[in-house]
């Protein structure tokens, strides 16, 4: 039976801004039937799929886990509230979820339905709003803006005229042997770009330094890039790396850029509060 995953947080590409608060005129989405158990085996893995017909199977994950799938959000976006209560990250949740006949798939409307069903079963109370908050900024790190030896402006092998070409069966600058189009981040400190736009790059760091990450470099247009790093950092208090050198040093030394450490208004998810769920 082929399944996929609904959401991955802090792959090679991060879920962001598919959905917007619905507005009040606009119905809303929920799945037809779900059963809720809690799960009590003690495994340390968990899935979300979404089989065919868009049915949702959760298996062993937390509610803060479903949040972040259902928000698109990742942990260092979310706010905890004063009545949120301590099993949301340690409670394990077994679900299955269907969605009406014929209810269209797309991604952002399973997300749809799955704050739905958060609201619904655990009473769910989680709102966005922008609030002043540590970030990065991204910015060019010499004065002559030279960038680092890793860094260079695309060529034409990645460019939307290439794509179109490639699609239609036509000629198109070719693709030299071992090299990919978009962007591949690894969790054992290597991040590859080709073809695309900053703002990828910008995105897979907000993973890895647990902050919001703004580019205020001014560099338009695709790139090219190769990063290596050191991955023995941990996150700290407040999403800060507690020994940030390796990651920091490489972004400047490979790429010419530098992490500003600022404040600044930034969208959030705030979870108030949350209730056990009955289970069937």
């Amino acid at each position: 039976m082929r399944v996929r995953c609904l959401v991955t947080i802090f792959a090679i590409t991060i879920l962001s801004g598919l959905v917007g608060a619905q507005s009040p005129a606009a119905e809303r989405l929920t799945f037809e039937v779900a059963s809720i158990k809690r799960n009590v085996s003690g495994d340390q893995g968990s899935q979300i799929r979404v089989q065919p017909g868009g049915q949702i199977v959760v298996t062993n994950n937390s509610l803060f886990n479903l949040i972040r799938n259902a928000y698109g959000t990742q942990r260092f976006e979310m706010v905890p509230g004063p009545q949120l209560p301590p099993w949301i990250d340690s409670d394990r949740w077994d679900i299955i979820a269907k969605p009406p006949a014929d209810a269209p798939q797309r991604e952002e409307q399973m997300q749809l339905r799955l704050r739905s069903l958060l609201e619904d079963r655990f009473k769910l109370d989680a709102r966005r709003e922008v609030r002043e908050m540590p970030i990065y900024a991204l910015v060019v790190a010499r004065s002559d803006g030279q960038l680092g030896p890793k860094i260079k402006r695309s060529g034409d092998e990645c460019g939307p005229a290439a794509a179109k070409a490639r699609a239609a069966g036509e000629a198109a600058p070719p693709v030299p042997p071992f090299v990919f189009c978009g962007t591949r981040a690894n969790p054992n400190g290597t991040v590859s770009m080709r073809g695309v736009p900053l703002s990828n790059f910008v995105r897979n760091l907000g993973g890895m330094t647990g902050r919001f990450v703004i580019d205020k470099t001014g560099l338009a247009g695709p790139f090219d890039l190769d990063l290596q790093w050191t991955p023995d950092q941990a996150l700290g208090a407040g999403g800060a790396l507690t020994d940030g050198t390796s990651l920091f040093a490489a972004i400047q030394e490979q790429l010419g850029l530098r992490l500003e450490p600022q404040r600044a208004p930034v969208e959030v998810l705030v979870v108030n509060s949350a209730e056990r769920p009955t289970e069937d």
